[in-house]
């Protein structure tokens, strides 16, 4: 939902219930009444102990790449369900869905449905999991070699791992921000940064010691505490604000567009929708941190089961962090003037030059007030959990993708497993490092899930036109691979700050002070008023084309370059048979 309409509908229907306060309280003030205790940190900082113990032990383990990056391929169906959720199910997710439903409301369930539907069908399927899983492959780039040669592979290692890279980029960000808010320490400058490093470093230290043996093992202890935290925490959400009023105050506040989405006014209307169906199949069948488990299961047959069973899991991770996001809106709105005040503040206000607080901090603030002390603690050592098993599979993820897909083949894969496991752990370190680096720096307006939709399409749509066409098209061709994967990078105009710059620069082309000795001002039959004026309409369309547009746009470039490519420049000998 635009934000700017967003808040105008608040700012009116809020008043029913406590008036918009006159006065701007500083976020500091607002954001230190939180019930966190000493004991909160005491279980918060005591729980992350128990991740670097798991990383000492296991690591006598780690022999050989193959047990650094796919745990020795024996994970059971109970485990790879466990492993897969505790990834799928990070501080981020939880963050970004909250956000989802403090501007969307129960509109925003879509979006989970579309996710648990997709991935059952892909359980009951076996599309492309099934096969990979087959052919023994450990990344999806070594696919990429078997099937149209070592530079589609390198290619596409370099393009998932940019892709990866940035997808994770605000990751370390809004966890730190989930601890921020629910601790109180905003009101410190340097606290966002500290607990960025923290967090950082605990991840790092255990990921780079165990690989995938310590995170799924820690996945798995993460996966009981993160479900007793969730369960739990909804159900204090649920006592605390009542279940009607719940579903009343999101109608008087936003009306029927915050029930269904197809609807104008609800912010995401058919192309979202589509591309959030689309975004399901990703999630759970092309998105390498996904599949890496399906890669690590014991056999074909039991990956099916474990997609199967945790589409009940890819569906849950969605909605309960999207229902703690409407009912962090329907407490700032009903019961504290204080906090609406900082989310919402008034036209006066606004025209004033007052910003709105970042309402990804309402849920964590929500959370510190309903809870009492000691529980608070659980549910954020819950959320840590969450965010450990995020970035340890993600940092390994991207680190073994750029080893083994594009510097091993550079060296005709001569490196000996000791010198790779030491390349990946150095890249762990690197990427962690620009992570921290990219969390303080981005300053895009965008949704954080429509962030990482577009960040992560730089891969997955160039990725799923070479999967779908790798494994169910004969014709497919090296060729065509290269120019699918290369036409994925133009899901990065999905981003604010891209199309900003965009329009800057077709604003520079075309403003009056344009030289008419420019070959802009030589076309023939056009006069500069009317260059400019059309100009501007470009910069205009390229700034407000919603991000699930672009992601459509890609795919079907993608695909259309592969099938183009492919018959025009076939391979002149068939590689492996799939």
């Amino acid at each position: 939902m635009d934000n700017d309409i967003f808040m105008y509908k608040v700012q009116i229907n809020s008043d029913k219930f406590l008036g918009c306060s006159k006065k701007m309280n500083s976020p500091a003030e607002v954001l230190q009444q939180t019930n966190f205790s000493v004991i909160d940190w005491i279980i918060i900082i005591a729980y992350p102990m128990i991740s670097l113990v798991i990383g000492l032990v296991v690591r006598r383990y780690v022999k050989d790449m193959n047990d650094f990056v796919c745990a020795g391929r024996g994970l059971g169906v109970c485990l790879g369900v466990a492993t897969m959720t505790g990834t799928e199910l990070g501080l981020i997710t939880v963050m970004y869905s909250a956000q989802k439903g403090f501007t969307g409301g129960f509109a925003a369930f879509h979006i989970a449905v579309a996710a648990g539907i997709t991935t059952f069908i892909v359980g009951s399927t076996g599309f492309i999991v099934y096969r990979l899983r087959e052919m023994q492959v450990m990344t999806i780039p070594e696919f990429y070699e078997r099937r149209f040669g070592r530079k589609t592979r390198i290619l596409g290692g370099l393009m998932m791992a940019l892709g990866g890279i940035l997808n994770m980029g605000l990751f370390l960000k809004v966890g730190s921000m989930f601890l921020v808010g629910i601790t109180g320490l905003s009101e410190h400058s340097l606290a966002l940064p500290v607990v960025m490093v923290f967090l950082l470093s605990l991840v790092l230290i255990y990921t780079c010691l165990g690989g995938m043996l310590s995170i799924v093992i820690a996945d798995y202890v993460q996966f009981v505490v993160l479900s007793f935290g969730l369960l739990l925490a909804t159900l204090l959400a649920i006592w605390h604000l009542g279940w009607t009023n719940i579903f009343s105050t999101v109608e008087q506040l936003m009306g029927p567009a915050g029930f269904d989405p197809t609807i104008e006014g609800s912010g995401f209307g058919l192309d979202y929708m589509i591309w959030m169906g689309f975004l399901g199949l990703i999630g759970c069948a092309v998105w390498p941190t996904s599949v890496a488990r399906a890669l690590a299961m014991e056999s074909p047959a039991a990956v099916k089961k474990q997609y199967m069973w945790a589409s009940i899991s890819f569906m849950i991770r969605f909605l309960i962090p999207y229902f703690w996001g409407i009912c962090a809106l329907v407490f700032v709105v009903t019961q504290d003037a204080e906090l609406q005040t900082l989310f919402f503040p008034s036209a006066d206000a606004l025209a004033g030059g007052t910003e709105p607080f970042d309402n990804l901090y309402a849920m964590p603030i929500f959370l510190g007030r309903i809870l009492p002390a000691g529980i608070i603690g659980i549910i954020s050592a819950g959320m840590i959990a969450a965010f450990m098993s995020t970035h340890d599979s993600y940092l390994l993820c991207w680190s073994s993708v750029l080893t083994q897909d594009v510097i091993a083949p550079m060296f005709d894969n001569r490196l000996s497993s000791k010198t790779r496991i030491l390349i990946t752990r150095v890249l762990i370190v690197a990427i962690g490092l620009f992570v921290l680096y990219w969390g303080l720096l981005y300053e895009g307006k965008d949704d954080v899930w429509d962030y990482m939709a577009v960040t992560g399409a730089i891969y997955f749509t160039g990725a799923f036109a070479l999967l779908l066409g790798g494994l169910y098209w004969k014709k497919a061709s090296s060729t065509g691979a290269v120019l699918a994967l290369l036409a994925g990078s133009t899901a990065l105009l999905g981003l604010g700050p891209v199309q900003a710059r965009v329009g800057k620069l077709l604003t520079a082309l075309s403003g009056p002070s344009l030289s008419e000795t420019s070959w802009l001002a030589q076309l023939p039959g056009v006069s500069l008023v009317e260059r400019t004026s059309a100009a501007e309409v470009a910069m205009s369309l390229s700034v407000d084309i919603s991000s699930e547009r672009v992601g459509l746009i890609s795919i079907g470039m993608t695909l259309g370059a592969l099938v183009l490519g492919s018959l025009l420049f076939p391979d002149k000998n068939q590689r492996e048979s799939v």
